[in-house]
């Protein structure tokens, strides 16, 4: 870490009070704030007390006198052929005709919407909309099943959601419609009011007489209304995101309002390099974290032009991606190693066609980072590529460089060092002592959380508390359940999980959810799925399944059906995104003689390494199976 940072951080950890006051400058604040940080209720951090602000106002209202005939977002879908540029005057006027619908079916402060959308401006509409009435949005990725739909209805307990009629993928149309309408009817909790956009893709939409309403018949009706901002305490929420833990249930991380405006607006200043009357551009989509924070509220606080791209990285072609840059002179980008990887695949010239003067960096995240690809695409691009290493609850970076205070060497594969604000230490996990360089040890934050960092579990503080500062029982330290190493010159290294969560293309799937799914076909008795590495996704989910009945299984045929049935059950219940790469039927599964799974050394077979201590294995010949089912 360069001398520069390391007084930037060190201030940041030594003097909050003053560091913060600073970076809280860069938003508009309605009321002023009587006290930056509350920490009376360890692991409970409130940011920025009493003071009052909205993230609505601060992403558009602010910037209609200085730049309100610049473009605040640019819509480009690959999949329909569409382009569509919105100043921050449009912009503002769709989002106030959004809200006021939203206020018509009864939404106000506190209340819940749930976005479930394809990449389409509305969905970005429908995100500030809520902002802007103090209403807190759960936006749920529109490729998951209804199963998973009903549970995110049935936590958030919505009053109104907002979906379409169906997304593209790769040229394909995905319906949305009859998912809405089953994950409806098993929900405990449904709203009252569906808001549907109909870009007239499912021409077999079926409607719910009184529950189903055209977004643009109501967006009609309400043109023209004047849609005052909610003002709220810097505490409140702002929104709900969900992220896969170890057990069944998601996790509702809940976010704040200004402590998470705050944090985005420094990240742009310090971390991107992200001035105002650039553009962005972030390849991911809303329904993750890097889309709401680098999509949505950063670019736009920030005084951005915002790229919200519906499409594949290889269609009309694999250069599109640069193409969008040259074309609309992006400064910044934010891609995912995944998506990187399906590009090193292809041509090399499309990595060269295009001019990319413009470009300052390019930032990477959602999964480890591997070296080769790093050096790359550095290579290819001829750009500073730098890592980061964040997490759904933390809203932004962990581990990062900050080109913004200082320009500092990049070590290929590594995120390099803690973003200011985080008291990040790697502890051993036998007695939470700190790790020596080049030693293996827990990513572990020591609390409070910086600004913008989740604040509890959505409904669950408890849970907040047991998941994530339960890990070492002699410190109260929030725990990323990562491994991660930090070598001499202080660059850190993430080496992969310490739990049974898996990182697939940045996507965080428990292997609890997964296996559920597994067991949902009537003739699996038991399951043990895990995470194994992936050359192009980073890790894909492995099941290994014990049947009721093997005569289903005498022949190769029938296990192919059968592993068939398996994955279809998997699609219905998770989304095609949760689907086991594959799944190899074994008669028993290692067990300890106490009954415990054991996952790491199955892990470390199918990755063929060595399965560690096997003293306490209750049936060698259970492992040895496994052995063998990887082989095939």
């Amino acid at each position: 870490m360069g001398k520069k940072y390391e007084q930037f951080y060190r201030r940041s950890i030594e003097d909050r009070d003053g560091f913060w006051t600073e970076q809280a400058a860069l938003i508009d604040w309605h009321k002023p704030f009587d006290q930056v940080l509350e920490y009376e209720n360890p692991p409970f951090a409130r940011w920025f007390v009493g003071g009052e602000t909205n993230l609505c106002h601060n992403a558009i209202d602010r910037h209609l006198g200085e730049r309100g005939d610049q473009k605040a977002m640019v819509y480009i879908s690959t999949e329909t052929g569409t382009e569509q540029a919105y100043t921050y005057a449009e912009l503002h006027k769709e989002v106030m005709r959004c809200a006021a619908v939203l206020r018509g079916l009864g939404v106000g402060k506190g209340d819940r919407v749930l976005i479930y959308m394809p990449m389409i401006p509305e969905a970005i509409f429908a995100m500030l909309a809520c902002a802007r009435l103090g209403a807190i949005h759960s936006v749920v990725f529109g490729g998951f099943a209804p199963a998973s739909l009903a549970l995110r209805i049935d936590d958030a307990g919505p009053k109104v959601m907002v979906t379409a009629d169906a997304g593209m993928r790769a040229g394909r149309v995905i319906p949305y419609k009859h998912l809405v309408d089953e994950a409806m009817s098993v929900a405990k909790t449904p709203p009252e009011k569906v808001v549907i956009v109909n870009r007239g893709l499912d021409k077999d939409m079926p409607l719910t007489k009184g529950r189903d309403l055209d977004y643009a018949r109501l967006a009609a009706e309400h043109e023209g209304e004047d849609v005052p901002v909610t003002w709220l305490e810097s505490s409140e929420p702002s929104y709900i995101l969900y992220t896969s833990g170890t057990t069944g249930k998601p996790k509702g991380v809940q976010r704040d309002t200004g402590g998470y405006a705050v944090a985005m607006a420094a990240s742009m200043k310090n971390i991107y390099c992200g001035n105002a009357g650039e553009t962005m551009f972030t390849t991911s989509d809303i329904g993750w974290v890097v889309g709401h924070s680098y999509i949505v509220y950063a670019p736009l606080i920030c005084g951005l032009t915002t790229i919200v791209y519906e499409g594949v990285p290889v269609r009309p072609d694999p250069g599109i991606w640069w193409k969008i840059v040259q074309d609309y002179q992006v400064g910044v980008m934010f891609s995912s190693p995944t998506g990187v990887r399906v590009l090193k695949k292809q041509d090399p010239e499309y990595m060269t066609k295009y001019d990319l003067s413009s470009l300052k960096h390019v930032f990477l995240a959602g999964e480890p980072l591997d070296e080769p690809t790093h050096s790359w695409l550095t290579e290819a691009l001829g750009k500073p590529v730098i890592d980061h290493y964040w997490q759904t609850e933390t809203g932004w970076p962990i581990l990062t460089s900050a080109p913004g205070v200082e320009e500092t060497p990049v070590k290929f594969g590594s995120p390099s060092f803690p973003a200011y604000g985080y008291d990040l230490k790697l502890l051993r996990e036998a007695d939470a002592s700190e790790a020596d360089a080049d030693e293996k040890g827990v990513v572990a934050i020591i609390p409070p959380l910086p600004p913008g960092c989740m604040t509890t579990v959505w409904g669950d503080d408890e849970r907040f508390v047991t998941t994530y500062f339960s890990t070492f029982t002699t410190k109260l330290v929030y725990s990323t359940f990562d491994w991660g190493i930090r070598d001499k010159d202080g660059y850190y290294f993430i080496l992969g999980r310490t739990d049974d969560v898996i990182n697939v293309a940045g996507h965080r799937l428990g292997t609890r959810e997964i296996e559920e799914a597994v067991q949902a076909h009537p003739n699996v008795a038991e399951v043990a799925v895990v995470g194994v590495n992936d050359q192009l996704k980073g890790q894909m989910p492995l099941a290994f399944a014990v049947v009721k009945d093997s005569a289903q299984i005498s022949s190769e045929e029938t296990k192919v059906a059968q592993e068939k049935e398996v994955m279809a059950k998997v699609d219905a219940q998770l989304g095609a995104i949760a689907r086991p790469r594959r799944v190899y039927f074994v008669s028993a599964l290692p067990k300890t003689r106490s009954g415990k799974l054991l996952r790491r050394s199955i892990q470390a077979l199918a990755e063929g390494r060595d399965p560690g201590d096997l003293t306490t294995l209750e049936d060698p010949a259970a492992l040895e199976q496994i052995q063998e089912a990887v082989k095939t």
